[in-house]
């Protein structure tokens, strides 16, 4: 994902990304974690050169890539009722000792609070990543490594 930001940074062009993720697992250790703030910063490098970067949260789009460069798209577009969080219902439920609502971690409970932008069903997926790149401004190449 880092490397792909770096090469749309590169190109001036910009980056859609299809998220998702169960999360990292315990034995990937530090080096999963260390990749959220690798590719936050990869993220950061395309807002600070105006490219846009369209996030697609999917079925399910939790853990650290929650956490990380799938909520910094300019545009956040979800699939509907993808489950979308850091941490699994049962596990914060736990923590808090509190029964969430309804539908907490779906789409489209995260859309009527502002975290979403749009959900869109895949079958428009295409149709409608064309119309948002066509209307965000386009980002300046730069010549070399990112």
């Amino acid at each position: 994902v880092a490397r792909l930001a770096e090469r749309a940074a590169e190109e001036g062009c910009g980056l859609v990304l299809f998220c998702s993720s169960g999360g990292a697992r315990m034995q990937e250790g530090v080096l999963a974690l260390m990749q959220m703030a690798k590719t936050t910063a990869a993220i950061s490098l395309l807002k600070s050169r105006g490219i846009p970067y369209l996030s697609v949260l999917t079925d399910p789009t939790t853990g650290g890539v929650s956490a990380s460069f799938a909520m910094l798209g300019d545009v956040i577009l979800a699939e509907p009722k993808a489950i979308i969080g850091f941490a699994g219902q049962r596990v914060i439920e736990q923590t808090i000792k509190q029964k969430l609502p309804e539908g907490f971690q779906r789409s489209e409970y995260l859309l009527e609070r502002g975290m979403v932008d749009l959900i869109v069903e895949r079958k428009e997926m295409r149709k409608v990543l064309g119309q948002l790149l066509a209307m965000l401004p386009r980002g300046k190449r730069t010549a070399g490594k990112a």
